[in-house]
């Protein structure tokens, strides 16, 4: 069973099998990659829109925004669970993602501002 389907506006994600009808480690492979590269697209805009948080913020010191990690991961636990995606792998994730997400944030900060 081969399926593609949109995330957004401007991601597709390649044909693949269904996680379910997979028969082979090249079917898998073949679905993981489909989504990797799809990722790899949505992080790219995500990451734009933290050169955009740059861009706004008034002051540096706004930039790490301890209330606001805690906001989006319990948003994002809370949609873990509802899309069935283990909390242990959730939860490392976007933390990784944001604390990579504001090193880069900071980054641009600091280039705009010179």
């Amino acid at each position: 069973m081969c399926w593609s389907a949109p995330l957004s506006d401007s991601v597709t994600i390649d044909p693949r099998t269904a996680p379910e009808g997979c028969a082979s480690m090249a079917e898998v492979r073949q679905g993981v990659d489909a989504l990797d590269r799809a990722l790899v697209v949505l992080l790219a805009e995500r990451q734009r829109y933290m050169d955009a948080a740059a861009r706004i913020k008034p002051d540096r010191s706004v930039v790490h925004d301890d209330a606001r990690i805690e906001e989006v991961v319990s948003k994002v636990l809370a949609s873990a669970d509802a899309h069935h995606l283990s909390r242990d792998i959730a939860e490392p994730v976007w933390r990784t993602l944001i604390d990579r997400c504001i090193a880069h944030e900071f980054g641009v900060y600091d280039r705009t501002r010179r």
